[in-house]
């Protein structure tokens, strides 16, 4: 599964190990995350540091994690750089999710 859960405090860590998160990857890491929430966790990092790739249908699995949550978490973003950073920008959805450099810096929630 290109996904790994890391638990760090009351954060899950979930790191994107595929370089794309596009139409083929989107489904799967929306059931991956959302099993997550249906287990409890309400607090994650998602690590973007491997993605050279976003489509749509990746802000969509990550728009949908947020509203699963329903405002009883957090989605931090974490690593996303390049084409990945500019399609948050471009798309405006940099407003919507707070953006770190890194996943330590995600989870000390500095530099947003």
């Amino acid at each position: 599964m290109p996904f790994e859960n890391k638990a760090e405090g009351d954060w899950t860590v979930v790191k994107v190990t595929d370089m794309r998160l596009d139409a083929a990857q989107a489904e799967p890491f929306r059931k991956h995350v959302l099993t997550e929430i249906d287990a409890g966790q309400s607090q994650f990092v998602i690590d973007l540091e491997s993605v050279i790739f976003m489509d749509s249908s990746g802000l969509g699995a990550l728009v949908a994690c947020l509203k699963q949550l329903g405002g009883q978490g957090e989605v931090r973003l974490a690593g996303a750089g390049g084409a990945v950073k500019d399609l948050f920008e471009l798309t405006s959805m940099d407003k919507l999710f707070k953006m770190f450099d890194n996943v330590e810096a995600a989870l000390a929630g500095d530099g947003a």
